[in-house]
């Protein structure tokens, strides 16, 4: 008798392409997936994995079974959504994956709303940029996902994806206290275009996007630093080799000698829930759209009800 926990275990080696990375998304131990395996060989009676280089190779048993896996998990998921919805009832495992400032910004105000309506509701939280949660959600491995893009950068979606918007997030100038031009009001990108900047990381979405925003301005922009998280990035502005764009979901803190400068026309980025549209009628899924719905006001009142610094 096949075993879903194995199936899916041979199912990550197969997307992931190595066991190490398969042992990340299943959230297990390398041994508790390895014994998975190999309980699923001595079922079959084949092996499933050989030696590549420095990851796995299916074999062609291996390659029959995940091809059937595909099939025979997602018949149970939607088994299981559709029980679910004849329930009606928000109970079980829901996952939530969100980009960093996401998770610090919308992602505790939405889990304390889902835990108190819903405390039977067993809810896990994963840090991850879209390029990831996307490819998870189209296969299950998550129920929802909340994701960016930037105007000039709009996020390819696969088909079966809907999506809820949940806030345009505006990003400001961040400046060194000594800079020049700390005393305007608001400026435009025009006027910093030519600065060195501290950016995302290479090949990341926010990255291509300066790029974009400071390219159409005719500007090629001095990329001087990166840095994947917007407090390195500040921290950075505040010693001062230069000068970045944060966006305002998530600054928790802006440090001292830091000054914030509004840009014209703001720099917007909007931000939504993805989710699979066969699973929109899922009770636990509409209850999770309601919490990350309600969360930038939620996130917006605790923001102003803090003493400013």
């Amino acid at each position: 008798m096949l075993d879903l926990d194995q199936l899916r275990a041979l199912q990550a080696v197969a997307r992931e392409g190595s066991l190490s990375r398969a042992v990340e998304t299943l959230h297990l131990t390398p041994s508790a997936v390895s014994q998975r395996l190999a309980k699923l060989e001595k079922e079959i009676g084949q092996s499933l994995l050989q030696p590549h280089g420095r990851s796995v190779q299916l074999t062609p048993a291996a390659q029959l079974l995940v091809l059937r896996a595909a099939e025979i998990l997602s018949l149970v998921h939607h088994t299981h959504a559709e029980l679910e919805k004849h329930q009606g009832l928000v109970t079980g495992e829901l996952s939530i994956a969100a980009f960093p400032t996401a998770i610090r910004g919308l992602l505790p105000h939405a889990f304390r709303s889902l835990i108190r309506a819903h405390p039977e509701l067993q809810l896990h939280i994963h840090e991850q940029e879209p390029e990831q949660s996307l490819p998870h959600l189209t296969r299950s491995v998550i129920d929802v996902a909340v994701v960016q893009d930037w105007g000039s950068r709009p996020l390819p979606l696969p088909a079966d994806i809907q999506t809820q918007d949940l806030l345009q997030d505006t990003a400001d100038l961040a400046l060194p206290v000594h800079h020049p031009l700390t005393h305007h009001a608001s400026l435009q990108i025009t006027e910093v275009a030519d600065e060195p900047w501290i950016a995302w990381t290479p090949g990341t979405l926010c990255h291509d996007w300066l790029l974009d925003t400071l390219g159409a301005h005719h500007h090629k922009p001095h990329v001087a630093h990166t840095a994947a998280e917007y407090p390195s990035q500040l921290t950075l502005v505040q010693a001062g080799p230069g000068i970045a764009l944060t966006p305002r979901l998530g600054r928790d803190h802006v440090p001292d000698d830091v000054i914030i400068v509004p840009v014209q026309p703001a720099p917007v980025r909007r931000i939504y829930a993805a989710y699979r549209h066969d699973h929109e009628q899922r009770p636990t899924i509409q209850a999770a759209l309601t919490a990350l719905h309600h969360a930038p006001s939620q996130a917006r009142t605790q923001h102003h009800s803090e003493p400013s610094n």
